[in-house]
Protein backbone atom coordinates (compact mmCIF):
# COMPACT_ATOMS: atom_id res chain seq x y z
CA UNK A 1 0.00 0.00 0.00
CA UNK A 2 1.30 3.18 -1.19
CA UNK A 3 1.03 7.13 0.41
CA UNK A 4 -1.68 7.78 -1.47
CA UNK A 5 -3.60 4.56 -0.91
CA UNK A 6 -2.90 4.79 2.73
CA UNK A 7 -4.73 8.32 2.44
CA UNK A 8 -7.52 6.92 1.38
CA UNK A 9 -8.26 3.85 3.38
CA UNK A 10 -8.05 6.76 6.63
CA UNK A 11 -10.78 8.63 5.30
CA UNK A 12 -12.38 5.81 4.32
CA UNK A 13 -12.22 4.48 8.19
CA UNK A 14 -12.80 7.89 9.20
CA UNK A 15 -16.10 7.42 7.44
CA UNK A 16 -17.29 4.59 9.36
CA UNK A 17 -20.13 4.71 11.99
CA UNK A 18 -18.69 3.99 15.35
CA UNK A 19 -20.29 -0.24 15.14
CA UNK A 20 -18.61 -0.33 11.55
CA UNK A 21 -15.30 0.71 13.37
CA UNK A 22 -15.68 -1.69 16.22
CA UNK A 23 -16.62 -4.50 13.88
CA UNK A 24 -13.31 -3.57 11.37
CA UNK A 25 -10.94 -3.26 14.96
CA UNK A 26 -12.33 -6.71 15.48
CA UNK A 27 -11.59 -8.36 12.23
CA UNK A 28 -8.16 -6.93 12.38
CA UNK A 29 -7.68 -8.67 15.73
CA UNK A 30 -8.51 -11.90 14.74
CA UNK A 31 -6.74 -11.83 11.52
CA UNK A 32 -3.63 -11.47 14.08
CA UNK A 33 -4.97 -13.87 16.86
CA UNK A 34 -5.16 -16.39 13.49
CA UNK A 35 -1.23 -15.92 12.17
CA UNK A 36 -0.63 -15.90 15.77
CA UNK A 37 -2.44 -19.44 16.21
CA UNK A 38 -0.68 -20.31 13.26
CA UNK A 39 2.91 -19.39 14.02
CA UNK A 40 2.71 -21.31 17.48
CA UNK A 41 0.70 -24.42 15.48
CA UNK A 42 4.00 -24.54 12.77
CA UNK A 43 6.42 -24.15 15.54
CA UNK A 44 5.30 -27.94 16.11
CA UNK A 45 7.31 -29.06 13.32
CA UNK A 46 10.29 -27.49 14.38
CA UNK A 47 10.15 -28.86 17.53
CA UNK A 48 9.16 -33.26 16.58
CA UNK A 49 10.21 -32.99 13.15
CA UNK A 50 8.85 -36.16 12.40
CA UNK A 51 6.14 -38.32 10.74
CA UNK A 52 2.95 -38.46 13.19
CA UNK A 53 2.55 -41.37 11.45
CA UNK A 54 5.27 -43.96 11.26
CA UNK A 55 7.78 -41.84 13.30
CA UNK A 56 10.19 -41.43 10.04
CA UNK A 57 12.14 -38.13 10.23
CA UNK A 58 13.12 -37.42 6.61
CA UNK A 59 10.43 -35.44 5.69
CA UNK A 60 9.91 -32.74 3.21
CA UNK A 61 7.68 -29.46 2.49
CA UNK A 62 4.40 -30.24 0.26
CA UNK A 63 2.27 -27.36 -0.70
CA UNK A 64 -0.09 -26.21 1.91
CA UNK A 65 -3.83 -26.71 2.86
CA UNK A 66 -6.05 -24.80 4.92
CA UNK A 67 -3.50 -21.64 6.28
CA UNK A 68 -1.15 -24.60 7.23
CA UNK A 69 2.35 -26.06 5.60
CA UNK A 70 1.68 -29.61 4.63
CA UNK A 71 4.96 -32.24 4.96
CA UNK A 72 5.18 -35.84 2.90
CA UNK A 73 7.34 -38.08 4.95
CA UNK A 74 9.66 -40.36 2.52
CA UNK A 75 9.38 -43.29 4.62
CA UNK A 76 5.92 -43.75 4.70
CA UNK A 77 4.86 -41.47 1.71
CA UNK A 78 2.02 -40.33 3.75
CA UNK A 79 1.24 -36.19 4.11
CA UNK A 80 0.34 -34.35 7.05
CA UNK A 81 0.52 -31.11 8.79
CA UNK A 82 1.68 -29.69 12.22
CA UNK A 83 -1.92 -30.79 13.63
CA UNK A 84 -2.26 -34.46 12.30
CA UNK A 85 -3.35 -36.65 14.62
CA UNK A 86 -3.51 -34.44 17.48
CA UNK A 87 -7.36 -33.49 19.18
CA UNK A 88 -7.16 -30.18 17.59
CA UNK A 89 -6.57 -31.67 13.54
CA UNK A 90 -9.56 -30.58 11.43
CA UNK A 91 -10.47 -28.17 14.32
CA UNK A 92 -12.05 -24.79 12.40
CA UNK A 93 -12.15 -21.70 13.34
CA UNK A 94 -8.32 -20.81 14.06
CA UNK A 95 -8.87 -17.07 14.82
CA UNK A 96 -10.79 -18.02 18.18
CA UNK A 97 -8.28 -20.14 20.00
CA UNK A 98 -6.23 -17.87 21.64
CA UNK A 99 -9.58 -16.47 23.31
CA UNK A 100 -10.67 -20.59 23.94
CA UNK A 101 -7.75 -20.88 25.72
CA UNK A 102 -8.69 -17.27 27.69
CA UNK A 103 -12.08 -19.01 28.36
CA UNK A 104 -10.29 -21.81 29.75
CA UNK A 105 -7.82 -19.90 32.04
CA UNK A 106 -11.04 -18.32 33.35
CA UNK A 107 -12.70 -21.67 33.79
CA UNK A 108 -15.91 -20.37 32.21
CA UNK A 109 -18.62 -22.92 31.94
CA UNK A 110 -19.84 -24.10 29.00
CA UNK A 111 -22.71 -22.00 28.31
CA UNK A 112 -20.99 -18.83 29.30
CA UNK A 113 -17.92 -20.18 27.12
CA UNK A 114 -19.96 -20.24 24.37
CA UNK A 115 -21.28 -16.78 24.42
CA UNK A 116 -17.87 -15.23 24.92
CA UNK A 117 -16.68 -17.32 22.14
CA UNK A 118 -19.67 -16.79 20.13
CA UNK A 119 -19.95 -20.22 19.21
CA UNK A 120 -22.92 -22.86 20.03
CA UNK A 121 -22.80 -24.62 23.41
CA UNK A 122 -22.11 -27.79 21.80
CA UNK A 123 -19.35 -26.41 20.18
CA UNK A 124 -17.48 -24.71 22.85
CA UNK A 125 -18.25 -28.42 24.99
CA UNK A 126 -16.13 -29.78 21.99
CA UNK A 127 -13.45 -27.34 21.76
CA UNK A 128 -13.18 -27.86 25.76
CA UNK A 129 -12.56 -31.59 25.74
CA UNK A 130 -10.35 -31.57 22.43
CA UNK A 131 -7.77 -28.39 24.16
CA UNK A 132 -7.93 -30.83 27.47
CA UNK A 133 -7.25 -34.21 26.00
CA UNK A 134 -3.01 -34.21 25.23
CA UNK A 135 -3.16 -32.41 28.85
CA UNK A 136 -4.40 -35.09 31.10
CA UNK A 137 -1.22 -37.66 31.10
CA UNK A 138 0.84 -34.08 31.72
CA UNK A 139 2.02 -34.67 35.13
CA UNK A 140 5.15 -34.45 37.52
CA UNK A 141 7.50 -37.11 36.21
CA UNK A 142 9.72 -37.34 39.47
CA UNK A 143 8.66 -36.24 43.21
CA UNK A 144 11.71 -35.90 45.00
CA UNK A 145 12.46 -35.12 48.61
CA UNK A 146 9.35 -34.94 51.27
CA UNK A 147 6.25 -36.26 49.63
CA UNK A 148 2.79 -35.87 50.71
CA UNK A 149 0.39 -38.29 49.46
CA UNK A 150 -3.76 -38.11 50.28
CA UNK A 151 -6.55 -39.28 48.53
CA UNK A 152 -10.03 -36.89 48.04
CA UNK A 153 -13.39 -37.80 46.69
CA UNK A 154 -15.85 -36.96 43.93
CA UNK A 155 -18.99 -38.41 43.68
CA UNK A 156 -19.79 -40.67 40.66
CA UNK A 157 -21.36 -38.83 38.14
CA UNK A 158 -23.12 -39.94 34.80
CA UNK A 159 -23.83 -36.19 34.30
CA UNK A 160 -25.16 -35.47 30.80
CA UNK A 161 -25.19 -39.33 29.86
CA UNK A 162 -27.92 -42.12 30.02
CA UNK A 163 -28.31 -43.58 33.36
CA UNK A 164 -26.27 -46.82 34.24
CA UNK A 165 -22.05 -47.91 35.21
CA UNK A 166 -20.19 -50.19 34.21
CA UNK A 167 -19.49 -52.61 36.70
CA UNK A 168 -16.72 -51.87 39.49
CA UNK A 169 -13.92 -54.50 39.71
CA UNK A 170 -13.80 -56.28 43.08
CA UNK A 171 -10.93 -55.58 45.63
CA UNK A 172 -9.84 -52.38 47.56
CA UNK A 173 -12.70 -50.09 49.62
CA UNK A 174 -15.82 -48.58 47.84
CA UNK A 175 -16.08 -45.26 49.41
CA UNK A 176 -19.77 -44.54 49.80
CA UNK A 177 -21.29 -40.88 51.41
CA UNK A 178 -24.00 -40.62 53.49
CA UNK A 179 -26.61 -40.88 50.96
CA UNK A 180 -25.01 -44.20 49.90
CA UNK A 181 -23.70 -42.55 46.74
CA UNK A 182 -20.77 -43.79 44.97
CA UNK A 183 -17.15 -41.87 45.49
CA UNK A 184 -14.11 -41.74 43.15
CA UNK A 185 -11.04 -41.65 44.88
CA UNK A 186 -8.45 -39.65 43.92
CA UNK A 187 -4.88 -39.22 44.63
CA UNK A 188 -3.09 -36.37 44.92
CA UNK A 189 0.70 -36.57 45.15
CA UNK A 190 2.92 -33.54 45.80
CA UNK A 191 6.51 -32.76 46.82
CA UNK A 192 7.78 -29.66 48.89
CA UNK A 193 9.07 -27.66 45.40
CA UNK A 194 5.33 -27.87 44.36
CA UNK A 195 5.63 -31.04 41.76
CA UNK A 196 1.77 -32.54 41.55
CA UNK A 197 0.72 -35.57 40.54
CA UNK A 198 -2.91 -36.99 40.24
CA UNK A 199 -4.43 -39.95 40.11
CA UNK A 200 -8.10 -41.38 39.29
CA UNK A 201 -8.06 -44.64 41.22
CA UNK A 202 -10.29 -47.70 40.93
CA UNK A 203 -10.06 -48.48 44.58
CA UNK A 204 -8.34 -47.23 47.77
CA UNK A 205 -6.00 -50.36 47.94
CA UNK A 206 -2.26 -50.55 48.47
CA UNK A 207 -1.96 -52.21 44.70
CA UNK A 208 -3.60 -49.06 43.19
CA UNK A 209 -1.69 -46.83 45.34
CA UNK A 210 1.29 -48.53 44.52
CA UNK A 211 0.61 -48.77 40.65
CA UNK A 212 0.27 -44.49 41.35
CA UNK A 213 3.18 -44.00 43.01
CA UNK A 214 5.86 -46.27 41.88
CA UNK A 215 6.79 -44.37 38.67
CA UNK A 216 7.29 -41.10 40.09
CA UNK A 217 8.18 -41.47 44.11
CA UNK A 218 12.11 -41.33 43.95
CA UNK A 219 13.45 -43.83 46.29
CA UNK A 220 15.08 -41.70 48.46
CA UNK A 221 12.05 -40.05 48.81
CA UNK A 222 10.21 -39.05 52.17
CA UNK A 223 6.42 -40.23 51.90
CA UNK A 224 4.10 -38.54 54.52
CA UNK A 225 0.06 -39.86 54.47
CA UNK A 226 -2.70 -39.96 56.75
CA UNK A 227 -1.45 -43.06 57.49
CA UNK A 228 -4.19 -45.77 56.43
CA UNK A 229 -3.49 -48.94 56.35
CA UNK A 230 -3.49 -49.24 52.61
CA UNK A 231 -0.84 -46.22 52.30
CA UNK A 232 1.14 -47.92 54.63
CA UNK A 233 1.41 -50.52 52.70
CA UNK A 234 1.86 -49.35 49.72
CA UNK A 235 4.84 -47.40 51.07
CA UNK A 236 6.58 -50.32 52.40
CA UNK A 237 6.02 -51.60 48.66
CA UNK A 238 7.90 -48.91 47.44
CA UNK A 239 10.60 -49.15 49.63
CA UNK A 240 10.67 -45.27 50.54
CA UNK A 241 10.81 -43.40 54.28
CA UNK A 242 7.49 -43.38 55.42
CA UNK A 243 5.74 -40.77 57.92
CA UNK A 244 2.27 -41.17 58.76
CA UNK A 245 0.16 -38.66 60.36
CA UNK A 246 -1.56 -40.34 63.61
CA UNK A 247 -5.19 -38.14 62.57
CA UNK A 248 -7.66 -40.09 64.69
CA UNK A 249 -5.21 -39.17 67.49
CA UNK A 250 -5.43 -35.00 66.07
CA UNK A 251 -2.20 -34.88 65.12
CA UNK A 252 -1.98 -32.97 62.13
CA UNK A 253 1.91 -31.89 62.06
CA UNK A 254 5.13 -33.77 63.37
CA UNK A 255 8.15 -31.60 62.89
CA UNK A 256 8.62 -31.40 59.29
CA UNK A 257 6.27 -33.77 58.62
CA UNK A 258 2.59 -32.95 57.32
CA UNK A 259 0.33 -33.91 54.27
CA UNK A 260 -1.45 -29.71 54.58
CA UNK A 261 0.03 -29.37 51.27
CA UNK A 262 -1.71 -32.06 49.87
CA UNK A 263 -4.90 -31.01 51.77
CA UNK A 264 -4.56 -27.54 50.08
CA UNK A 265 -4.20 -28.97 47.07
CA UNK A 266 -7.67 -31.02 48.01
CA UNK A 267 -9.27 -27.71 48.99
CA UNK A 268 -7.97 -25.44 46.04
CA UNK A 269 -9.28 -28.48 43.24
CA UNK A 270 -12.81 -29.05 45.34
CA UNK A 271 -13.15 -25.31 45.36
CA UNK A 272 -12.80 -24.78 41.35
CA UNK A 273 -14.36 -28.02 40.38
CA UNK A 274 -17.53 -26.81 42.39
CA UNK A 275 -18.19 -23.69 39.70
CA UNK A 276 -19.35 -26.46 37.10
CA UNK A 277 -22.24 -27.63 39.26
CA UNK A 278 -20.87 -31.63 38.65
CA UNK A 279 -18.50 -33.15 36.69
CA UNK A 280 -19.27 -36.24 34.66
CA UNK A 281 -17.31 -38.76 36.01
CA UNK A 282 -15.91 -40.07 32.51
CA UNK A 283 -14.36 -36.18 31.93
CA UNK A 284 -13.06 -36.28 35.23
CA UNK A 285 -9.72 -36.75 34.44
CA UNK A 286 -9.58 -33.56 31.92
CA UNK A 287 -10.70 -31.82 34.27
CA UNK A 288 -7.65 -32.84 36.85
CA UNK A 289 -5.52 -32.05 34.25
CA UNK A 290 -7.21 -28.60 33.32
CA UNK A 291 -6.83 -27.12 36.99
CA UNK A 292 -3.49 -28.78 37.56
CA UNK A 293 -2.06 -26.45 34.29
CA UNK A 294 -4.20 -23.48 36.00
CA UNK A 295 -2.46 -24.14 39.08
CA UNK A 296 1.08 -24.79 38.53
CA UNK A 297 1.22 -21.50 35.94
CA UNK A 298 0.33 -19.98 39.69
CA UNK A 299 2.57 -20.87 41.49
CA UNK A 300 5.23 -20.25 38.95
CA UNK A 301 3.66 -16.61 38.78
CA UNK A 302 3.12 -17.06 35.05
CA UNK A 303 0.30 -14.60 33.57
CA UNK A 304 -1.49 -17.74 31.94
CA UNK A 305 -1.24 -21.57 32.00
CA UNK A 306 -0.08 -22.94 28.21
CA UNK A 307 -3.26 -24.39 27.40
CA UNK A 308 -3.25 -23.80 23.99
CA UNK A 309 0.47 -25.14 23.61
CA UNK A 310 -0.70 -28.05 25.61
CA UNK A 311 -3.54 -28.84 23.29
CA UNK A 312 -1.00 -29.41 20.59
CA UNK A 313 1.24 -31.49 22.50
CA UNK A 314 4.00 -28.49 22.91
CA UNK A 315 4.22 -28.34 26.17
CA UNK A 316 4.52 -29.90 29.33
CA UNK A 317 4.27 -29.40 33.31
CA UNK A 318 7.18 -31.58 34.13
CA UNK A 319 7.98 -30.40 38.11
Amino acid sequence: MDATEHKQWLSTVARLTARQKADLVKMLSAGADEVQVRSLVESRITALPACPHCGGAPIVRNGSASGLQRYKCRACARTFNALSTTPLARLRLKAKWLAQQDVLQQGLSVHKAAAALAVSPSTAFRWRHRFLRLAQPVKALALTGVVEADETFFLRSSKGQRPGRKARKRGGRVMRDQRGCDLIPVLVARDRSGATADFLLEAVSKDCLSQALKPRVRGDAILCTDGSAAMAAAAKDLGVQHEAMNLSAGERVRGPWHIQNANGYHGRLKGWIARFKGVATDYLESYLAWFRALDRASQTRRKSAPLLALAIGLAGITN
